[in-house]
């Protein structure tokens, strides 16, 4: 006698117990999927942070933009529009002195005199020299006279003629060359009276009554100093950088320590138009008005340039470039934390920094004070600058 067939509400629950086991195998395989592939995410990413910190560890700038006009602040000297130190030309001593110094003086006005004996005693002689040679020469030229009449009636030889006529040549030499000594003496005399060569002020007076003059020893100490101040001369060294940047006819703006606040405009006057081998520099003259008298010759003075920059670049720390056998290499750093040497053009060097004209971006991660180890593609971390944010852009 057979079974009898499985009821209806049985089959259901056998269905349903099944579904149900499928559904929980289907959980338990997914929960073993992300058990696993979260291990391995883990693990992996283990290994980059490890890699990461193990990496050098290097602090990164951005290259900063070169500004459209740069503010070049350099010291100047402040010299007189006219300056010339007055010395002596004769021998003697100082008579009297007219002029204090700060005092206004105008071309050709005493400055002082000085007594000369010997002088006066040698253009005495020098005139009686000359008065001798004149006449000797007047008596040479009254015999030359005769002597020619002679020879026209031929009572004397030629011989005889022409000797006196030279003679009376000779004469006439020595009294041109007396009276060049009389001329000569007479200036000497002349520079008794010291005077002053140009419009000024005297700045500076290096004697006094009775001093001893002595033109013919080696110069010395000037008697005077005359300064012509009513427009001064600014000089001032622009490193070959900004040496370009430099044209005539351009302003810049003056600043002296003893008057705060204040401003004075000049002009560029003169360059030399070649660089001192030596600085590097270039010597610029301005020129700056001076109506009041109110600043110094020989005083320090800060020249401010506005410099128009010359094309639009990126500068970089100086400690930023590597000096390799490739050429000048900087090293930037990716999103990955990997290095990437870039070779660069240099431009301008300004000492802490440098001018690069070619060979990165402008949002290029660029290392500074890169190790000599370092090399293409090493993974590195970095870190904020000293006194940055506290973060490290290398943790993942």
């Amino acid at each position: 006698m057979s079974d009898p067939a499985p009821s209806s509400p049985q089959r259901i629950s056998d269905a349903r117990l099944r579904r149900y086991g499928w559904i929980a195998l289907g959980i338990a395989i997914v929960l073993a999927v992300w058990g696993i592939v979260s291990r391995v995410s883990a693990r992996n990413a283990l290994i980059r942070a490890t890699a990461v910190a193990a990496g050098t560890t290097v602090v990164t700038v951005k290259p900063a933009a070169t500004p459209e006009s740069e503010a070049l602040v350099l010291p100047g000297s402040v010299q007189a529009y006219y300056e010339a130190p007055i010395y002596a030309r004769t021998n003697g001593y100082l008579r009297a002195w007219h002029m204090e110094i700060g005092t206004p003086v105008k071309k050709g006005e005493l400055l002082a005199e000085i007594e000369t004996p010997e002088v006066d005693q040698q253009l005495g002689q020098a005139q009686a020299d000359l008065a001798t040679a004149e006449a000797n020469y007047q008596l040479a030229k009254s015999t030359d006279a005769r002597w020619r009449a002679l020879l026209a009636t031929e009572s004397v030889s030629k011989q005889d003629a022409d000797q006196r006529a030279g003679d009376a040549a000779a004469k006439k030499a020595a009294v041109d060359s007396a009276a060049a000594n009389v001329a000569r003496l007479r200036e000497m005399e002349s520079f008794k009276r010291v005077l002053a060569p140009f419009d000024g002020v005297l700045t500076q007076r290096n004697t006094d009554i009775g001093a001893l003059i002595n033109a013919g020893q080696s110069p010395g100490a000037p008697l005077f100093r005359v300064a012509d101040t009513h427009r001064l001369r600014i000089y001032v060294s622009v490193p070959q950088a900004y040496a370009s940047g430099v044209r005539l006819g351009m302003s810049a703006d003056l600043i002296f320590a003893e008057h705060p606040g204040k401003r004075y405009p000049a002009t560029v006057a003169f360059t030399a138009q070649a660089l001192d081998p030596a600085s590097r520099t270039l010597q610029v003259e301005l020129q700056v008005e001076n109506p009041v008298h109110e600043l110094f010759p020989g005083a320090y003075v800060e020249v401010h340039f506005d410099l128009a920059a010359p094309s639009p670049t990126l500068r970089l720390p100086a400690n930023a470039v590597m000096f390799r056998s490739q050429g000048l290499l900087v090293a930037a750093v990716g999103a990955d934390h990997r290095v990437r040497l870039k070779h660069i053009a240099e431009g301008r060097d300004f000492g802490s920094s440098i001018e690069v004209l070619s060979g990165i971006d402008a949002g290029d991660d660029i290392v500074i004070n890169p190790p000599d180890s370092l090399t293409d593609g090493a993974l590195v971390r970095v870190v904020a600058p000293p006194g940055g944010p506290e973060t490290e852009r290398g943790r993942p």
